[in-house]
């Protein structure tokens, strides 16, 4: 005579399949998923021509941001593998110093009407304090963990850098140097941008996908604008006058257009993998997006409306992008050229 086993023991079995199909389901997703993210989207030509190279001292570790003056065609580039600030004559193709000593330099800001130029030693969790003209180190400020981007607010004259680990801005007055405030995000920092219309900032709190708007005179979050359809919201840029913010999910590689009248998210695209500085160019109306993967996409704007005009691969390392507003010339440090060293690439829109 056969006994059944027990009921307990057939539970057992049925939670133990159920857990294994469960685990293995997941796994397929978690594949998939990344199969998706990791495919490049469908390339579109870059409308740019290539209008000349500028080597770059130092060895072929990782840049990251650049700022530029362009009155007098100063750039200014993160050379972050190196800790130095690496300024170039964007006029003459010229390197014009290098600045050593900043501490895994990450973000990089020059702000004309100062003739001063901002650095966030994320090393030593300070921002550093340069004169444009000379390249001397003026002041240091502390930080928040792993100082990231940085904005300025010419209202009422004072830095911000973006904590990114520490989940934090800090508010650094430019006239003496010292730390007026930090607000808490309550999440990871991404990047940080003065909104000049409204007086406010906003700046990405990337392990919540949203956007943080922040009263710069009380030093407050005055409102959390969720991002659907985002994972991990790190770069971000601004067109004020036609009142949009660029928000680029690093996660997913989708760029998000949000309207600053209804705080709306209104348009997605797709970008190349790992997006990461964006750049926007108010006079064509055109957003640069370059990504870690070496993809750049090229948006053109019009009626409030965001078009793809350019994706496709442009160098191992080109997660970096300036442009002049003057010329619309767009620029791009990559840690290996032709000649396989540190070159700034320079282009020409042609559309």
């Amino acid at each position: 005579m056969t006994t059944a086993p027990p009921v307990r023991r057939r539970h057992s079995r049925l939670w133990l399949i159920a857990a294994i199909l469960a685990v293995t389901v997941a796994a397929a997703m978690i594949v998939a998923v990344a199969l998706v993210r990791h495919r490049p989207p469908p390339a579109v030509a870059l409308p740019l021509h290539a209008a000349g190279q500028v080597a770059l001292p130092g060895d072929s570790s990782r840049f990251d941001y650049a700022s530029l003056d362009p009155d007098r065609g100063l750039l200014f580039i993160a050379h972050l593998g190196a800790s130095q600030v690496i300024e170039v004559n964007i006029h003459t193709g010229r390197v014009v110093r290098v600045i050593d000593g900043i501490d895994d330099v990450h973000g990089v800001l020059v702000v004309a009407t100062r003739h001063r130029v901002y650095a966030t030693a994320t090393g030593a969790n300070r921002m550093v304090t340069l004169d444009e003209d000379t390249g001397a180190q003026l002041a240091t400020a502390p930080t928040g963990d792993y100082p990231d981007g940085l904005a300025y607010d010419p209202d009422h004259h004072t830095v911000w850098t973006t904590n990114e680990s520490g989940g934090s801005e800090t508010v650094i007055n430019a006239d003496t140097n010292q730390v007026t405030g930090t607000i808490d995000l309550g999440g990871e920092a991404g990047n940080v941008y003065y909104d000049p219309v409204a007086g406010q900032m906003l700046v990405d709190v990337q392990t919540r996908n949203q956007l943080a708007v922040i009263d710069p005179t009380a030093l407050t979050i005055t409102r959390r604008v969720p991002l659907p359809g985002c994972d991990h919201d790190h770069g971000l840029s601004l067109d004020p006058t036609h009142r949009l913010a660029f928000v680029a999910c690093d996660g997913n590689a989708t760029l998000l257009t949000v309207d600053l009248n209804t705080w709306q998210s209104v348009a997605t695209q797709r970008l190349g993998n790992d997006p990461d500085v964006l750049a926007y160019d108010p006079g064509p109306e055109r957003l640069y997006v370059a990504a870690e993967s070496g993809w750049v996409t090229i948006l053109n704007e019009h009626d409030r409306r965001l078009t793809i005009t350019g994706r496709a691969y442009l160098a191992d390392g080109a997660h970096v992008v300036a442009v002049d507003p003057t010329t619309h010339r767009s620029y791009y440090p990559i840690p290996h050229g032709s000649n396989g060293k540190p070159t700034l690439l320079a282009f020409d829109a042609t559309k």
